[in-house]
């Protein structure tokens, strides 16, 4: 399965403070119903992410019935991305 999606980065200050995307209602609607056939525990999702030029594999973390992206410091760095940035990503379930 392979989703494109666009969405801000937005930054998580909790215990381990992190930046995400948020997947859209209407894909993460598609990623639940395969999520039992690809999940490797705890409901996250394995995927080659995307953003720009950067190809990266991570996983998506369910939240609040939507799923989201983790966004890598390299990443970040290589695109030139801040919080709030309105970015482009593309997702390829592994």
């Amino acid at each position: 399965m392979n989703i494109e999606f666009n969405g801000k980065i937005w930054f998580w200050r909790g215990p381990a403070p992190w930046y995400f995307v948020t997947v859209p209602a209407e894909q993460s609607h598609d990623l639940k119903a395969i999520s039992g056939t690809v999940t490797y525990g705890w409901g996250v999702i394995p995927v080659q992410a995307q953003v720009g030029k950067t190809l990266w594999k991570t996983s998506l973390f369910p939240k609040d019935g939507r799923y989201l992206v983790p966004i890598k410091a390299s990443v970040r760095k290589a695109e030139k991305l801040e919080e709030g940035d309105q970015v482009t990503v593309r997702l390829q379930v592994s």
